[in-house]
């Protein structure tokens, strides 16, 4: 099932993609008014057997989208976990993953603008896969983490490079309002399947900037889960972004960065695009 939140007549709420319409699920489902509330409370399954029952309701016109999860307690990123990526970096092999964080007021849904600030002129796209957190927990076990999924989606993860530069930080060029973009639905485990074999690509006004596959990843899914949970605790509707390949902007000779009238795509697998037109700050 694919799930998404939305405004609708100006109430926030959550629903699920059926065919070319969705099934506004907000409050029918034991009263969860929210994705990441029914994720919370164990309902997804119960929603969706709803949703396959009722058909289409609304249309997509109907509705302004939101980020998949607005409201995550966290979101944790991992950097350097392709090998082309780390390479052209130029950074040394790790035995961990490199953590940053993002806040939730960074974020935009898909088909809104991703916000270039009047302060730098080197936003850079970063097409990447997002893990939204199921079933939370301390030390979850790499052989238990896939079960800890509550679905998978599309982000990309926009940075803001020379603030990212400012100290050996990556944090203040990863937080910039309307820079970080998820969507367009967050995809259960049931329907998605095996994820290691997704193609992921990045595309910036239809060129491909960013190709590879899960497969690459240097730290896998289950680590990333397992490592994180060391550390904090992890707890239902967090999301994960697990990294970009290599063919960033910034690394290219010369850099391209995106700007004003730019749309930048981000596609991966079964999980559809996810599309965001790029504007100046205001």
């Amino acid at each position: 099932m694919r799930f998404l939140s939305f405004v609708r007549k100006g109430v926030a709420g959550y629903g699920a993609k059926v065919d070319d319409g969705i099934v506004d699920l907000t409050g029918r489902v034991q009263g969860a008014r929210s994705l990441k509330d029914a994720i919370s409370r164990g309902l997804l399954a119960e929603a969706a057997d709803l949703a396959m029952g009722m058909g289409p309701g609304i249309a997509f016109s109907d509705v302004t989208l939101l980020p998949v999860i607005p409201d995550p307690d966290k979101i944790l990123c991992i950097g350097l976990n392709y090998e082309k990526h780390r390479a052209e970096t130029k950074r040394p092999d790790a035995d961990y993953p490199a953590v940053f964080v993002r806040f939730p007021d960074s974020q935009v849904a898909h088909r809104q603008p991703i916000v270039k600030p009047k302060r730098s002129d080197r936003l850079d796209y970063e097409g990447e896969l997002a893990i939204i957190i199921g079933q939370g927990g301390r030390n979850i076990s790499e052989a238990d983490a896939l079960n800890h999924i509550a679905g998978w989606s599309c982000y990309n993860d926009g940075s803001i490079r020379d603030y990212q530069r400012h100290t050996h930080q990556f944090t203040p060029g990863k937080i910039f309002p309307g820079t970080g973009a998820f969507g367009p639905y967050m995809m259960t485990p049931d329907e998605a399947g095996d994820h290691r074999s997704w193609p992921i690509e990045t595309r910036l006004n239809g060129e491909v900037m960013q190709k590879a596959t899960l497969s690459d990843l240097i730290f896998t899914i289950p680590r990333i889960i397992s490592y994180l949970s060391e550390f904090t605790p992890l707890s239902a509707g967090d999301v994960i972004l697990t990294g970009t390949p290599g063919g960033v902007g910034d690394r290219r000779e010369p850099p391209v960065f995106m700007k004003n009238g730019d749309v930048v795509e981000v596609e991966i697998g079964p999980l559809g695009i996810l599309i965001n037109p790029v504007a100046d700050e205001v």
